[in-house]
């Protein structure tokens, strides 16, 4: 399972001053998931399964995150959503140090973060990221992607992986393609396996970096109705998205962010429905008007 290095250089989303652009929706499963269904995994006294704590991040002179304090419990769905530039990726990827913080903390399941050697794959081991962009091996079979993590980290047998490989491509709909390679697959299907690869190596939380950006119109369902799949199931999940339907109604909380700050976070129905800042009253009036 690869990872890029942190960089000193803002995600693609990330390099403008915040704006208000108008932020696509799309329908799935999603939009049909009752909050009953998701009722149980916030419902608990753990100890938070991620905690950030006082985190700054700037990229030279811009300031990309302002003193973020947020605590995802075990089984919580979070939604991070937001105008261009306001921090939601750099957010995101600080979770598993595939970006470095300048000052704050930030625990996973207790533990702060390492800053590398073995501490630090075992760590992206147990943090799971699925990117805008696939991020597959080329060159390697579909099966082949999804088996390299568990093998080659997890120290798993060959055979033991290549049968859970198979469960897990079964599970997010793409079992019949375990065979071929990347590109002879859609962006949707590439996507969909790049969550299996994530899920074999067991993670005990998924990060999800607008997954469905980069894929065309039609193939953005297929992705959110497997990701709904997995907030059933009780996966940790912190996910940054312009869908503004799925999260609505796939998060357990969703989290506004605007220039680099967290402005305000809520249930979803009193977010979409009464938001309290009058920045998010401005996104929402801009993004739901479209």
């Amino acid at each position: 399972m690869s990872h890029a290095a942190a960089s000193s250089t803002p995600p693609p989303g990330e390099r403008s001053a915040a704006s208000s652009a108008p932020v696509a929706t799309a329908r799935s499963a999603a939009d049909d998931a009752a909050p009953a269904d998701r009722a149980h995994r916030t419902e608990r006294g753990d100890a938070p399964l991620v905690r950030m704590k006082g985190v700054n991040k700037h990229f030279g002179d811009l300031h990309v995150l302002k003193d973020i304090d947020l605590e995802v419990a075990r089984g919580e769905v979070v939604m991070i959503i937001g105008p261009s530039g306001s921090g939601k990726s750099t957010l995101c990827r600080t979770i598993n140090r595939l970006e470095t913080i300048d000052s704050g903390e930030i625990t996973v399941d207790g533990k702060p973060l390492p800053s590398e050697g073995r501490g630090l794959a075992r760590l992206r081991a147990d943090v799971g990221m699925v990117f805008q962009s696939f991020n597959l091996f080329a060159h390697k079979s579909v099966l082949q992607n999804v088996t390299l993590g568990p093998v080659k980290v997890r120290r798993k047998d060959r055979g033991a992986a290549e049968q859970r490989a198979r469960e897990l491509l079964d599970r997010v709909g793409v079992g019949n393609q375990a065979e071929k390679l990347p590109a002879q697959l859609s962006g949707g299907q590439q996507q969909r396996v790049a969550i299996a690869r994530s899920l074999a190596m067991d993670p005990k939380v998924m990060l999800f970096d607008e997954p469905t950006s980069a894929l065309d119109p039609e193939m953005i369902n297929e992705v959110l109705d497997t990701m709904v799949s997995l907030a059933k199931a009780g996966m940790t999940m912190v996910v940054v998205t312009h869908e503004m339907g799925f999260a609505r109604r796939a998060a357990d909380r969703v989290v506004f962010m605007a220039d680099g700050a967290i402005v305000e976070q809520n249930t979803p129905e009193e977010f979409f429905t009464n938001p309290r800042s009058e920045r998010a009253k401005d996104f929402l009036s801009k993004v739901l008007g479209h």
